[in-house]
């Protein structure tokens, strides 16, 4: 902004119009005291002084102001119509003016000057941002330089405190610095420590992280001087970065040997451990198939003397039971009994056989769900029962262990069913992609989840582990009939085919038996093919 000072309005305002018109902030004074008044509350790059005013003359004024410390580097022109000499104008230049222009005033000379003291002004003001930035600047690296050289002498500390080789790098990767235990590996700092032929070197290292521009970890071997043996480290190089750049890599070398070796020694043993719960396993495999063996063969070659008991009593009641009634009595229960033996041997034979396995292959449970209701058509109808099925998706499985699964399972809904309370049963099936009773649905699942409802006589639940325990029975047989087999059978094939099952009941109120498995087979595909081959 520029300040002119003038006692005469007319004048005052002639040169503010003319400043204005082009494009320059002009504020005025009538005299000098007002003017000094401005200066101390504005700043002003330019002051316009008339020399011929009252009270203070343009000398005066101008000596004040050059006298003050914020304003003496303002530069002044003085105006003048009557004080032309020489001696006024040496006189104007004394006491601070920079230019002395008479009047009447040439309003292009005047502009001139003007926009000369505005390009001056600017470019001083500009020196003056550069020079307050080049010394803020030299302070800031003053004290990064500073800071720079305290972070160094701290780092060199921590390093030198550690119990562990450690050391830094420059850029370029030469060797700055090391603390002492670098010399218990290394004669100097030209000298990396020695490495075993063909195994991975220090400089191998050095070279993948500076390629990288990462921190690095490399297990190496290194020998202490004076020494034969090689001791395991982990050597980590970490960079340090500033401004944008890597300034330089802190190494560590950790000595590991101790920890390597007790791990060498643990898996060794975890080996020889392996090695032989692999060779108990194998026997065991081998005892368990010969014990299989041995029950198929038991029980199917107990068979036969079973049914000669029958048949000769068979023959004896019916040849001499008339005549002897209290025999007659006594052959019933042997005839009874060889009956219960004979679904025992053929309840045994089945779990057996389980074991032995069977081929894989696409099974539609639905074909084998309606194949088991015809050959119950009659118990069905005998007790009125209700049975409701849902699609179940076609599964990779033994067709035959799937019948036993469903024909155990439904044939208890309909044996244990509540007197004078038809039968209800249901049969829903889902996607799932977990193997578990409670994984949520999904249409492309891994697993089929199917569960089969009832409403008998339902059981406590405290026995559940006990029903899927071959010869356990929860109830006696004078109530209910059977082997105590059927659900140990249901649950050996769940587990041949990789699945699981489970049961939830209340007593008086039903049971629900929920049978989760995959859809497909891979691991015993390739089991089966393993032992076609």
């Amino acid at each position: 902004m520029i300040l002119i000072v003038d006692d005469r309005p007319e004048n005052l305002y002639s040169l503010q119009q003319l400043l204005e018109v082009n494009h320059f902030k002009v504020d005025t004074a009538s005299s000098g005291e007002e003017a000094l008044r401005k200066i101390l509350r504005n700043t002003y790059f330019l002051i316009i002084l008339d020399v011929q005013m009252p009270e203070m003359d343009g000398f005066e004024v101008a000596e004040a102001i050059t006298g003050y410390s914020k304003s003496k580097d303002i530069p002044i022109i003085f105006l003048s119509a009557v004080s032309v000499e020489k001696r006024f104008i040496t006189r104007g230049y004394s006491s601070g003016g920079l230019d002395y222009i008479t009047k009447p005033v040439d309003p292009e000379i005047l502009l001139l000057k003007v926009s000369t003291f505005y390009r001056l002004h600017q470019q001083t003001r500009e020196l003056h941002e550069a020079q307050e930035a080049l010394r803020q600047e030299v302070m800031e690296r003053k004290a990064a330089q500073e800071a720079l050289s305290h972070s160094l002498e701290e780092l060199r500390s921590i390093l030198e405190s550690i119990q562990q080789i450690a050391f830094t790098l420059g850029p370029s990767g030469q060797i700055e610095f090391a603390n002492r235990y670098w010399y218990r590996y290394a004669d100097s700092l030209e000298t990396l420590p020695v490495t075993p032929e063909g195994e991975t070197s220090l400089p191998e290292c050095i070279a993948k992280a500076m390629a990288s521009g990462q921190q690095e970890v490399c297990e190496v071997r290194i020998r202490p001087i004076g020494e034969t043996d090689f001791r395991y480290h982990l050597f980590s190089l970490t960079p340090v970065w500033k401004e944008g750049a890597i300034g330089k890599w802190v190494c560590i070398f950790t000595d590991i040997h101790e920890q390597k070796m007790i791990n060498q020694l643990l898996e060794n043993r975890v080996d020889e451990r392996t090695r032989e719960l692999q060779q108990a396993n194998h026997d065991l495999e081998y005892s368990n198939h010969e014990l299989q063996q041995f029950a198929y063969v038991a029980s199917h070659d107990l068979k036969e003397p079973l049914r000669k008991i029958q048949v000769f009593s068979n023959l004896i009641s019916g040849k001499f039971g008339t005549e002897a009634p209290e025999a007659e009595h006594y052959l019933s229960k042997i005839v009874s009994s060889a009956a219960r033996m004979n679904s025992l041997i053929t309840d045994v034979l089945e779990y057996s056989k389980i074991s032995i396995g069977g081929q894989f292959r696409a099974t539609d449970v639905n074909a084998i769900l309606r194949d088991i209701l015809d050959d119950m058509e009659l118990l069905v109808r005998e007790k009125g029962a209700v049975i409701r099925m849902e699609n179940v998706p076609l599964l990779l499985a033994i067709p035959s262990q799937m019948r036993q699964v469903f024909q155990n399972i439904l044939s208890n809904a309909l044996k244990f069913s509540r007197h004078g309370v038809p039968p209800e049963i249901s049969v829903v099936a889902e996607r799932t992609e977990e193997l578990s009773v409670t994984g949520e649905p999904a249409a492309e699942g891994a697993y089929c989840r199917i569960t089969v409802r009832d409403n008998g006589i339902g059981f406590d639940e405290r026995y559940l582990d006990k029903i899927f325990v071959i010869f356990q029975r929860l109830h006696g047989r004078n109530e209910f009939e059977g082997t105590g087999i059927g659900l140990a059978i249901v649950k050996k094939i769940v587990d041949t085919h990789g699945g699981l099952v489970t049961a939830s009941s209340r007593e008086g109120e039903g049971s629900v038996f929920t049978i989760v498995l995959p859809v497909h087979q891979h691991q015993h595909e390739n089991h089966t093919q393993a032992s076609d081959t």
